[in-house]
């Protein structure tokens, strides 16, 4: 089953059950070689984070199993903000997916 790391809106609850029906199980994480950003779609602010140059740089969140059927979920979710999926290995060693703005990756 896929992993998915998430450093913002998909750690919450509410969109968990919104988005999937059940709230996912996790465990804290860490992404490295990446910053937190802003990216702006229209008048709404949302989370980004991209590669940087300073290895040293993290990004703490959440690893979640999900189901294949989830993934597609998630991609439809975060689509919709244009965000885009991008393989990434984190600080545990686990193979996960990011969402990144599609625009600034």
């Amino acid at each position: 089953m896929p992993w998915v790391f998430s450093y913002g809106s998909l750690q919450q609850s509410a969109v968990q059950l919104a988005t999937f029906g059940r709230l996912l199980q996790g465990s804290p994480d860490v992404l490295v070689g990446f910053e937190r950003s802003l990216v702006t779609h229209g008048s709404r602010q949302h989370a980004n984070v991209s590669r940087c140059a300073d290895p040293s740089s993290q990004v703490r969140g959440m690893a979640f199993e999900i189901t294949e059927t989830e993934l597609e979920t998630a991609d439809a979710y975060e689509r919709a903000d244009d965000y885009t999926r991008i393989p990434v290995v984190l600080a545990s060693g686990l193979d996960a997916w990011v969402y990144v703005d599609g625009h600034h990756r």
